[in-house]
C-alpha cells in the first residue's frame, strides 16, 4: 500500500515538485542566463565605440544648446550680452536661422510698402527711360485669387527689400559686406523681373524706389493717420553681367 507521501508526489500532473535544493539551482541558473543575455544600446558596443558614441552625443548636445542660446539672444530685446557679442550672434544666425519678429514685443506691419523700378533702354531708336513699374503690384496680382500662392511671389521681393534697408543707411551707403550682398540680391531680382517684359532693346541701367503708405485707421477709430505716400529713391545702377539671369547671361555669351 502506497504511503500518503508517495501518493502526493504522484498526483496532479504526475510530475514531482522540485525540492528546496533543486529550486535554488533553477533560480540561480535563470539568473545566470539573464546576466549572460545580449545587452542593447551603447552597452552592446565595445569600449572604443562606446567612447566615440559618447563624444558624438556630447557634441550634438552642445551644438543644440548653442543653437537655442544664439536664437534666443537674436530675438530677445537688446541686453548686455547682445551689445557685447551681437556680431557673433548675427554671424551664427544669418542667413539660415533669421527671425523677423521680436520675442517680447511683436510688431505687426503698419505700412504698405511697394517696390518700383524703371529702366533705361538702349534700342534702335536711341535711349529711353521706361515709366515706373510696380514689382510689388505684379506679385500681388499673382497671389490674389490663388489657392496655393507661390512663396517667391509672397516673400522674395519683400524680404530682399527688408534686407537692403537693414544693411544700408539713409544715404544708401552699405554697412559692410552684408550691404553689398543685399544690393546684388536686389539687382538680380529686378533684372529677373524685367526679363519677363520685352522693351525692344537692352536694359543698360535700372533705378529702384520704394513707396510707403501708412495703413489707414479703421472706421470706428478716431485716430488720424496720413496715407500720403513717401518715397525712397535709390541711385541709378549700371547693369553688369553679374546682374543678369542665367538664361540671359548665357544668351549674351
Amino acid at each position: 500500500m502506497d504511503s500518503y507521501d508517495d501518493r502526493g508526489a504522484e498526483s496532479g500532473n504526475g510530475v514531482a515538485e522540485p525540492g528546496p535544493d533543486q529550486r535554488e539551482e533553477i533560480s540561480s541558473g535563470a539568473g545566470q542566463a539573464l546576466e549572460s543575455g545580449p545587452h542593447g544600446g551603447m552597452a552592446a558596443l565595445s569600449l572604443p565605440y562606446q567612447i566615440v558614441a559618447a563624444i558624438a552625443l556630447s557634441v550634438i548636445g552642445l551644438v543644440a544648446c548653442g543653437q537655442l542660446i544664439m536664437v534666443f539672444l537674436h530675438v530677445a530685446p537688446s541686453n548686455t550680452l547682445t551689445k557685447q557679442h551681437g556680431e557673433a550672434v548675427d554671424e551664427w544666425v544669418y542667413p539660415e536661422f533669421e527671425q523677423n519678429w521680436k520675442l517680447f514685443a511683436p510688431n505687426p506691419l503698419q505700412q504698405n510698402i511697394a517696390v518700383h523700378v524703371r529702366a533705361e533702354i538702349a534700342g534702335a531708336d536711341g535711349r529711353r527711360t521706361t515709366p515706373w513699374m510696380s514689382l510689388s503690384g505684379e506679385d500681388g496680382k499673382a497671389i490674389r485669387g490663388s489657392l496655393l500662392p507661390s512663396h517667391v511671389h509672397q516673400n522674395e521681393l519683400r524680404r530682399g527689400w527688408d534686407f537692403y534697408l537693414s544693411s544700408h543707411d539713409n544715404e544708401n551707403r552699405a554697412n559692410g559686406l552684408r550691404g553689398q550682398l543685399s544690393e546684388r540680391y536686389i539687382r538680380r531680382i529686378v533684372m529677373l523681373r524685367l526679363s519677363e517684359h520685352d522693351y525692344g532693346g537692352t536694359v543698360e541701367r535700372i533705378q529702384v524706389r520704394s513707396e510707403v503708405r501708412s495703413v489707414a485707421a479703421p472706421a470706428w477709430s478716431e485716430e488720424k493717420i496720413s496715407t500720403r505716400p513717401s518715397y525712397r529713391v535709390l541711385p541709378w545702377w549700371t547693369v553688369t553681367p553679374a546682374d543678369l539671369p542665367e538664361s540671359a547671361e548665357g544668351a549674351d555669351k
